[in-house]
């Protein structure tokens, strides 16, 4: 940095900082593709589909028992999700029936020969393009070769029936079959929070003592992996949404993916402020000055509490995006411990972050080196406690639509929005009532649960000694107790 005293950074070593980052990042567990649908259900699946098309297309009139186009194309339609099943399945008829008509048409009035032969694969395709068959488009003209070549009516006609029958059946196993796939995403935004956790809990026992700059450059160079991660479990959350589109199971469960969208962009912009803390921690550790802000002990040891706070939120907040709805009876109390969790570990970060904030406090005059990084160290931590705060909470899902069978009382309180979703969904929705009632009453003071906690500790005690007390006064002067 400019104008600032610096260590210089060896080259091997930062490439060997590199390489271990490059050998963790190849042995991390990729889970989109670890938890993917197992080829034994994958193989069973289409089997089944397969055999089911071929029986079906034997119950038409004139159906051969050799003939394989049904199943053939039920293999073809049949997809790793419904919604992409129907759009296969829609668009393979549609190729098939424009193929055909076109050879149909061409046969009634030219003989076949290589040139005409030419000409019905340039229009076919050309008919694909303008129709939008995307990957199916090449079955336009290969049907089309297949019934110019015979030129039989009776050969287009079996083509396009048993193209139907196919497609039929590989609808009818999507919607048997299709799965859903929010679990692994669940699982993937669970695996990536526990590494942004893990990553700054090392950052703050590291702390502990004036850091190296390799080791450092080492957490920024962590942080910058996240990207993969992110990405990694963006194709999985893309995946879960793509099924549960047009999937029946959604009309039972409700939308089992709500909120997880927003809660991964929480994630990713948390990430951004990791890096970019990473980034100012790095700066810090290269200025050769004893006024470097992480070479001052009582300032590294505020910013390690700050950080050991911020790594046990950001596991809690993995933690809520990660557990599943529960019945109207029992979320508000499955997702108390864990909500509870996060609002006691944000809330002690915002203490630790103000007296930190008193301590990175400065004049340039008296402090020249390193000075700004004493305010980007302040304002990336800020931003990232913000992130996780409870305003931040993915908004809640539309629940299924049902019929009402209790009181209109009863009703309301059991159907509330807070009790239908996720647990994050009603930590947001209890804040936000907190916050209307304190724009109404005031702001009230929160208490603080640590000591609380103590309190009531003593108080136990108090209670269980005077209980014994009185049990002894019961037992009368006569009886005292053993080894009295």
């Amino acid at each position: 940095m400019k104008g600032f005293p610096v260590h210089p950074a060896p080259g091997e070593n930062v490439g060997e900082v590199a390489k271990a980052v490059a050998r963790r990042q190849a042995e991390q567990l990729t889970l989109v593709r670890r938890r993917a649908q197992p080829a034994a259900v994958y193989i069973a699946r289409l089997t089944a589909t397969a055999v089911f098309a071929y029986l079906l297309a034997l119950q038409l009139p004139g159906g051969s028992s050799r003939d394989i186009v049904a199943p053939l194309t039920a293999l073809l339609v049949a997809q790793a999700t419904l919604f992409h099943t129907i759009g296969s399945a829609f668009r393979r008829v549609a190729a098939v029936t424009a193929g055909v008509l076109a050879a149909v048409a061409v046969a009634a009035y030219v003989p076949f020969s290589w040139w005409v032969l030419g000409l019905l694969v340039a229009g076919t395709l050309a008919l694909g393009i303008v129709l939008r068959l995307r990957e199916e488009i090449l079955e336009v003209p290969i049907s089309a070769m297949l019934i110019f070549s015979t030129g039989s009516h009776a050969a287009a006609t079996s083509r396009i029936t048993e193209t139907l029958v196919g497609a039929a059946a590989g609808l009818a196993a999507g919607l048997v079959f299709a799965p859903l796939r929010v679990q692994p995403a669940k699982e993937a935004i669970g695996e990536l929070s526990r590494q942004m956790a893990d990553l700054l809990g090392q950052m703050a026992e590291g702390l502990a003592e004036a850091p190296d700059p390799r080791r450092a450059a080492e957490w920024l160079d962590r942080t910058r992996a996240l990207r993969g991660e992110i990405e990694r479990v963006d194709d999985a959350l893309a995946q879960a949404e793509e099924s549960v589109r047009l999937n029946p199971r959604r009309l039972r469960l409700g939308d089992p993916a709500a909120g997880l969208r927003e809660g991964v962009d929480t994630l990713e912009r948390a990430a951004t402020d990791m890096r970019v803390l990473a980034r100012s921690v790095a700066d810090s550790a290269r200025i050769d000055s004893e006024h470097s802000p992480v070479r001052e002990a009582e300032t590294r040891a505020r910013l390690a509490a700050v950080l050991s706070e911020l790594s046990a939120a950001v596991r809690a907040y993995g933690q809520l995006l990660e557990t599943d709805p529960v019945s109207a009876d029992f979320a508000s109390f499955a997702a108390e411990p864990i909500a509870e969790v996060l609002e006691d570990h944000l809330e002690e970060a915002q203490r630790q972050q103000d007296q930190l904030a008193d301590l990175l406090s400065t004049d340039p005059a008296e402090r020249p080196e390193g000075w700004q990084l004493r305010g980007e160290i302040l304002a990336h931590v800020d931003r990232l406690r913000s992130e996780l705060e409870p305003g931040q909470l993915p908004a809640p899902a539309p629940a299924p639509a049902k019929p009402p069978l209790l009181a209109p009382s009863r009703l309301t309180s059991s159907l509330a929005p807070s009790r239908l979703g996720p647990p994050l969904l009603a930590l947001r929705e209890r804040h936000r009532e907190e916050h209307h009632r304190e724009a109404a009453t005031g702001p009230r003071r929160r208490p603080n649960r640590a000591a609380l906690r103590v309190r009531a500790k003593r108080t136990a005690s108090r209670v269980r000694a005077r209980r014994s007390r009185l049990a002894g006064v019961a037992r009368g002067p006569g009886r005292r107790p053993s080894g009295g």
